[in-house]
């Protein structure tokens, strides 16, 4: 079904679209909210995951409370910004009965009874992940992701799945078979993505946290657009177990908050070895929050002189100078660095990560599960129906360019140029990490753009990630925090990009920024 025809057939049966995507548990949720603690009403909805941890822990407010809460800030709120494709109401209060029981028990953990989001990549027992693909709109997982069963053996509440980009593949959450979400801090405009529902939701504080996943730049540069904090971990150090491919070798789960410091809480529940993900690194447990507390007196920033030119607009370089004026005040030093490799990254990455999702995504044949297509004459004709209707455009221009360069006569010339390219890419990292601690760079070059604005224009959505994709290439840490806000009023984020295994010392360093700052605090709604 081509996107016209797409959005054409969403308008008309939007009625029905949405008692689908909200499932009928969706409207219990406007029948429920008198249930809702009236002398506190949306002022459980603001806490960060520490506070509500603290509250919760101190039996001060209950699991049950805070995610009648949130489901009733979900209903009416959600609708605005379609941040949220799939709840359920019923199991999120019966996991935060449990959540409670546990509490009152006293085996509960310092994330027992907090509410989290899911972007819609990753499975969970009896929830359908659909990856906002029409492919899996009618899969109910059978299993768990790894990285969702550690948040659950911790007792986390589950709100949902958010939206995202079509199995992952765009840069504005607009190519999702859910429709468009809005960015909460200007409906004109998007929230960026892929991880653009994950993002949105913990920007309009309808979540206190959100996972997302990062190929090159979902998670950091829906966190720049929407003004919260995001980090995507060391290639290896969170399973991909559950998680549906897109490009294997790029894939990488992480957590989304308001804060540096609940970022880390969430890693080191999340990260873990996995012997079912091949990829998975085994290594002793790490504490991520172990440097939150370390001054940064001493520390060398490198700023990559490729990073500083004319690539960004003047509202993204003045965050920049905020946040090196914020470093230099607690005394640390920034060294000009040289990435040379920089306007490569978007040729190679696109070669690569293309060639891989067409290589995933050959399993959507319509033979064992999700979408097949209700006319065809033999079994040919099967596969390439089923797959022209459950696939949208975005995610077909990938897998067609990902053939193309696999096939015969132009492997040489593209995919095994591409790897080349992405060795000089690591390299480059390594001989900036030999001068620096870790690299401030933007996280995109504006602000959030308008919907429909880079829609069309495959190469300009391409380059908006030209500051991303190099840190997925090198399989390297990076994290997005708010840094200030466009002429427009729109949050701007920049990048902390640290080498191999250095999250605690990035996130010690943006938490200490967040500590010196306070625009991890703004809202859309003008709370703080």
């Amino acid at each position: 079904m081509g996107r016209l025809k797409l959005v054409s057939f969403f308008l008309r049966n939007f009625n029905h679209c949405s008692a689908y995507v909200f499932g009928n548990t969706f409207p219990n949720i406007c029948l429920k909210t008198e249930t809702v603690l009236i002398r506190n009403h949306g002022a459980m909805t603001q806490y960060t995951l520490k506070q509500a941890s603290q509250l919760l822990q101190s039996k001060q407010i209950s699991a049950v409370e805070l995610a009648t809460e949130y489901l009733a800030a979900i209903a009416a709120q959600n609708p605005a910004i379609n941040g949220y494709i799939t709840l359920d109401q019923d199991k999120t209060l019966a996991e935060a009965r449990a959540a409670d029981a546990r509490i009152a028990q006293g085996n509960a953990t310092a994330l027992t009874g907090v509410p989290i989001a899911y972007k819609d990549i990753f499975c969970q027992t009896g929830w359908r992940s659909a990856c906002s693909s029409k492919m899996l709109d009618n899969f109910v997982s059978p299993y768990t992701a790894t990285v969702v069963q550690n948040l659950l053996d911790e007792g986390m509440v589950t709100l949902g799945r958010t939206n995202m980009d079509e199995f992952a593949m765009g840069s504005t959450n607009e190519t999702s078979f859910y429709g468009a979400t809005k960015n909460p801090w200007n409906p004109e405009h998007v929230p960026g993505g892929s991880s653009g529902g994950s993002a949105a939701v913990v920007a309009a504080r309808l979540a206190p946290a959100a996972l997302g996943s990062d190929t090159g730049g979902s998670i950091r540069q829906p966190a720049s657009h929407c003004g919260i904090t995001g980090i995507k971990p060391t290639y290896g150090t969170v399973s991909r177990f559950g998680m549906v491919a897109y490009a294997s070798s790029f894939d990488q789960a992480g957590p989304m908050a308001q804060t540096a410091e609940d970022c880390a809480v969430l890693l080191n529940a999340m990260a873990s070895f996995d012997e079912r993900d091949s990829t998975s690194l085994e290594r002793s447990k790490e504490d991520y929050t172990r440097d939150l507390d370390k001054p940064l007196k001493g520390l060398k920033i490198g700023l990559p002189k490729e990073y500083f030119g004319d690539g960004a607009d003047a509202d993204v370089q003045a965050a920049l100078q905020s946040v090196i004026d914020l470093l230099k005040a607690q005394g640390a030093e920034t060294i000009e660095v040289s990435l040379p490799q920089t306007a490569l990254s978007i040729p190679a990455y696109y070669v690569l990560a293309s060639a891989e999702a067409s290589t995933n995504l050959s399993r959507y044949d319509g033979v064992r599960y999700g979408h097949r297509a209700a006319q065809f004459g033999d079994l040919e004709e099967m596969y390439s129906n089923t797959r022209a209707e459950g696939f949208g455009s975005e995610v077909k221009r990938r897998i067609m360019i990902g053939t193309y360069v696999l096939s015969h006569g132009y492997y040489d010339a593209y995919y095994l140029k591409a790897q080349k390219l992405r060795r000089l890419v690591a390299n480059d990292f390594q001989t900036a990490f030999a001068q620096c601690d870790f690299i401030l760079a933007p996280t995109a070059p504006t602000a959030a753009p308008k919907l429909g604005s880079d829609i069309h224009d495959p190469v300009q959505m391409y380059l908006s990630d030209i500051y991303t994709i190099a840190v997925n290439l090198a399989g390297l840490p990076a994290l997005t925090l708010p840094a200030g806000f466009s002429n427009s009023g729109l949050p701007i984020g920049v990048q902390f990009i640290g080498n191999h295994f250095s999250e605690a010392k990035i996130l010690g360093a943006a938490h200490q920024v967040q500590l010196a700052s306070d625009w991890h605090t703004k809202t859309p709604n003008g709370k703080a």
